[in-house]
């Protein structure tokens, strides 16, 4: 029993020290420099389905932005809601803003994806940064990202937001996303080298240099995706364009969900496909998480109940793990203490996606079902 436990502790204390060290490879935004000097031009798309609750939130941050040199750029794709006549309202005719009328959906072609292709083909600027509605930007965005952009010699700098939470849920699964990347990703490799298999995105803030969006077919050659954001990512690699993740949680934050019922769509959307609908890597996390991120919780209970407070160590270790991601990334570190329940919940959802994908039953998401 002595033995299972020093197991435990031994691939804990791995476990902190490789996320720690792998997020050395991962570079955060940093206030620009009032030297810095950037005057290409930035094109700010953003599609937008059923977003009335945002417009306002939206507008404001995009309008917030210090860049000079920047447009904005608008889809309303087939919105049933008060999207469209709200964007008009606050927009107010400011002269840097377009709107644009999506087209019908067409067969193959994932929504926002095609959302996001239409928005493309509306300017020709320097730089693209595609955003999502639920995204709110701190001012000096725009300089910060193209400083590291430049300084990495990238066309594309993408980073997950940082995720500010309220629903129960919503705390459990959102901000392991974070996790996931500096637990998982080997950030040498997915920052360092162009190799496409080593690589993570996130749809909220993509910043991508306008010749090599273009170049690489742009939207188009990833139609069908419902992990639009990775395989774009992957899509740069493989054309030979050099891609950077990064912290930019200071900079960017994204208010993912608005319901437990969202945050259960999303996941399920996203988990089985972007894990390649392997069913063995299913199997093979799941089992993962369960043995090193759900059962210490056990252990530390029956180490309180017997007092071996040894036992107690596996989980503590887990939290310490959870607290250095969330520290890092703007999220609240207590959150950490509900390690073992995330885990249970990705598992939860990682089996959900699974099987909706085997069984043929597709994705809800936005009032569309995808397969």
């Amino acid at each position: 029993m002595i033995f299972l436990i020093v197991f435990f502790i031994a691939l804990s204390l791995t476990f902190l020290a490789a996320t720690i060290i792998n997020s050395f490879f991962l570079p955060s935004l940093k206030k620009p420099s009032p030297r810095a000097d950037h005057s290409e031009r930035v094109a700010v798309f953003v599609p937008m389905r059923n977003e009335e609750g945002n417009v306002a939130g939206l507008v404001s941050t995009l309008k917030g932005l210090t860049y000079r040199n920047i447009s904005f750029s608008i889809l309303d794709d087939h919105s049933d809601d008060g999207t469209y006549k709200k964007l008009l309202e606050q927009i107010d005719g400011d002269e840097r803003f377009t709107v644009i009328q999506g087209k019908p959906l067409p067969s193959g072609w994932a929504g926002k994806v095609h959302a996001c292709h239409q928005l493309s083909q509306s300017d020709s600027s320097d730089y693209l940064l595609f955003v999502d509605a639920d995204v709110r930007l701190h001012p000096q965005t725009i300089q910060a990202s193209l400083t590291l952009l430049k300084k990495r010699k990238a066309s594309l700098l993408s980073g997950f937001p940082r995720f500010p939470v309220s629903l129960f849920f919503e705390k459990l699964i959102v901000p392991l996303q974070h996790f996931v990347i500096l637990f998982h990703l080997p950030l040498f490799l997915a920052n360092l080298t162009k190799w496409p298999p080593a690589t993570a995105a996130h749809g909220a803030f993509m910043l991508f240099k306008s010749e090599a969006y273009h170049g690489i077919g742009g939207h188009a050659v990833i139609k069908s995706s419902l992990v639009d954001d990775v395989d774009l990512a992957k899509a740069m690699k493989r054309s030979n364009y050099r891609v950077v993740l990064a912290n930019v949680t200071g900079y960017v934050s994204c208010y993912m969900y608005r319901s437990n019922k969202e945050v259960w769509n999303g996941f399920t959307k996203n988990l089985f496909p972007g894990l390649g609908r392997s069913i063995l890597l299913v199997i093979f996390l799941s089992l993962f998480y369960s043995v090193f991120y759900i059962a210490p919780l056990l252990l530390s209970i029956y180490g309180i109940v017997t007092h071996q407070l040894l036992w107690v160590m596996p989980y503590l270790l887990t939290v310490m793990q959870k607290a250095y991601v969330d520290l890092l990334t703007g999220q609240r570190p207590f959150l950490s203490l509900l390690m073992p329940l995330s885990a249970i919940g990705l598992v939860v959802l990682m089996n959900a996606s699974m099987w909706r994908g085997l069984k043929k039953q597709g994705y809800e998401w936005k009032g569309r079902l995808y397969q």
